[in-house]
């Protein structure tokens, strides 16, 4: 058995799943596949799909908090467009001294490319990168 064999989830523990699921529905727009339970919570966790069977899974636990360093990353074919999309639904992108970003908080990224980062309302930050 090779564990890269096999599908992988990205898990982002917050501590409170109500404000933390209108953020990741109603500001980036995903639609919940499932809600479940979170260790006692009822209802305390959220399934995200995203693409090629990928899943997101938001739940609540008192262990919750602040990452600064990218928890999740989507590659998207327009950042640009996206970007746009997420600044009218209300979100805010994280802005860092000395990257070079552009005036809506787009940056290059390492090794080619461009990156922008939002967080969500506990501080885990969420990154979205194209190639071009």
């Amino acid at each position: 058995m090779k564990l890269g064999d096999y599908p992988v989830r990205a898990s982002i523990g917050v501590t409170d799943i109500t404000r933390s699921a209108s953020f990741y529905e109603e500001v980036l727009g995903l639609v919940p596949e499932g809600i479940g339970p979170s260790a006692d919570i009822e209802g305390g966790s959220r399934f995200y799909a995203c693409g090629e069977g990928t899943m997101l899974n938001v739940f609540e636990t008192p262990l919750a908090g602040a990452t600064r360093s990218t928890v999740a990353t989507w590659y998207v074919d327009d950042l640009d467009a996206l970007v746009t999309e997420l600044t009218a639904a209300g979100a805010e992108f994280a802005r860092y001294e000395a990257f070079g970003e552009d005036d809506r908080g787009i940056y290059p990224r390492a090794g080619g490319g461009r990156i922008a980062w939002v967080q969500d309302p506990d501080g885990n930050t969420l990154a979205f990168e194209t190639d071009d």
